[in-house]
């Protein structure tokens, strides 16, 4: 257990938050709390994460927008609201497969992963892993005798993440192609890339 007291902690975040601060403009804090932002929310909470005004954050976030970083809509009281934007999250996870995986290990890996769902699909007889749950839950509810194997969330949790990772991954092999294309062939390959 920690011999310190509450307050303690308290002056610690707050030395945190003053370090932050003098180390970083708004603009980059501003575009630190969006970038790991999902959910819809206002510029205020977004000011009040990143050490600055709303109006200032409101300011960021618009350039934001501008760059295609964050998208808006309207919140439930008619102010407009801001959450990262999808692209943008595709875009750095590609780019971040792309730093650390060869296009030919990539194609190999995309391979890989296609195989593995297509044995998903022929072991539990399904498109998806949401078809899967749905057809457990309805098998469930009819309490109907089957010889289907009952899935732990743990399978179908998997399941996801492996379509989701395949998604970036074809996400990143696509950017690849297409470098290869706007740079005139600049991006070394170990191959010819395919999808």
């Amino acid at each position: 257990m920690s011999d310190r007291t509450p307050d303690e902690f308290a002056d610690i975040n707050e030395s945190v938050q003053d370090d932050w601060k003098a180390e970083t403009t708004p603009y980059e804090r501003v575009r630190r709390v969006i970038a790991h932002t999902y959910t819809a929310v206002s510029a205020d909470t977004v000011a009040e994460d990143a050490l600055t005004s709303p109006k200032t954050a409101r300011k960021h976030l618009n350039a934001l927008a501008d760059e295609g970083f964050v998208v808006t809509s309207t919140g439930e009281h008619g102010g407009t609201t801001y959450r990262r934007s999808p692209e943008s999250l595709v875009v750095e996870q590609a780019a971040d497969i792309l730093e650390h995986v060869s296009t030919d290990e990539l194609v190999t890996r995309i391979g890989e992963m296609r195989d593995q769902l297509t044995e998903y699909r022929a072991e539990y007889g399904v498109d998806s892993p949401e078809e899967l749950a749905v057809e457990q839950t309805n098998q469930t509810l009819g309490e109907a005798t089957s010889e289907q194997q009952d899935i732990d969330s743990e399978t179908i949790q998997d399941w996801q993440t492996l379509r989701r990772n395949l998604a970036f991954a074809n996400a990143a092999l696509s950017i690849a192609n297409a470098e290869r294309f706007v740079d005139g062939g600049s991006r070394p390959t170990d191959s010819s890339i395919s999808a």
